[in-house]
């Protein structure tokens, strides 16, 4: 499973609504389960993201798909960044040599 992080600002819609963010999180990680994903942290953030959430997903085709289902629902905008742990990025190192 591959680690994304994604950095994420409420919409106008996703602001007005701001009071169900919290449920519409709940939704989003079971609905995350369709692509094989998961969501294994969700932090609320003040500055220049709103939210910032890390998910567990088999390939980068199921982390775009969910990103962008995601994105579909109109209250948020996306940017994810593939992360790596220590053990990846040795495996990815030792690739260099």
């Amino acid at each position: 499973m591959g680690t994304y992080i994604s950095l994420l600002r409420f919409t106008d819609q996703g602001i007005r609504s701001v009071k169900d963010t919290t449920k519409r999180a709940e939704a989003v990680a079971e609905g995350a389960k369709k692509f094989g994903a998961r969501v294994t942290q969700l932090y609320w953030t003040m500055g220049s993201y709103d939210l910032v959430s890390v998910v567990e997903a088999p390939d980068d085709e199921s982390a775009t798909a969910f990103c962008l289902a995601l994105g579909a629902q109109g209250n948020v905008h996306t940017q994810t960044l593939r992360a790596f742990s220590k053990d990846e990025m040795n495996a990815i190192l030792a690739k260099m040599a």
